[in-house]
């Protein structure tokens, strides 16, 4: 998979700990030349600075928000705009949310879906799909 595209609120905002342990599966990706977004339904706000702000310190260099784009997750189009944004094909990225209606729309673009609820198990499938060796 050349793309990993993750949901902001619920995933990668999670305990301190959690977020050490985004910020080496993401280090890992980068370093395996996958490309990285976040995909969020926040508004424009403070809620959207603070998911500016986190994805540029866990070195995620696109932000697709809802507030901007008018698009939210489940629909096809906010899914699609992740992976036009990260120059892929859907068929080419995984979609991480905690929200199974968000991932089974992600799926339904040709992305493959994780469905999110504790970064262990999640991080198990991500590093599998990545092709990432190193355990957290």
């Amino acid at each position: 998979m050349r793309g990993l595209i993750v949901d902001y609120f619920g995933v990668l905002d999670g305990t301190e700990e959690d977020r050490e342990n985004w910020r080496s599966i993401l280090t890992g990706a980068r370093a395996n030349d996958v490309r990285l977004a976040v995909l969020s339904n926040e508004p424009e706000g403070p809620g959207a600075d603070r998911v500016r702000e986190d994805a540029r310190d866990l070195g995620i260099e696109h932000v697709v928000l809802s507030g901007v784009t008018g698009v939210e997750k489940p629909e096809p189009e906010a899914f699609l705009e992740a992976a036009r944004r990260l120059e892929l094909e859907p068929r080419e990225c995984v979609m991480v949310d905690d929200a199974i209606e968000n991932v089974l729309g992600a799926v339904r673009t040709g992305m493959i879906g994780v469905f999110y609820q504790v970064f262990d198990r999640a991080a198990v499938e991500i590093r599998g799909l990545l092709g990432l060796d190193e355990v957290v």
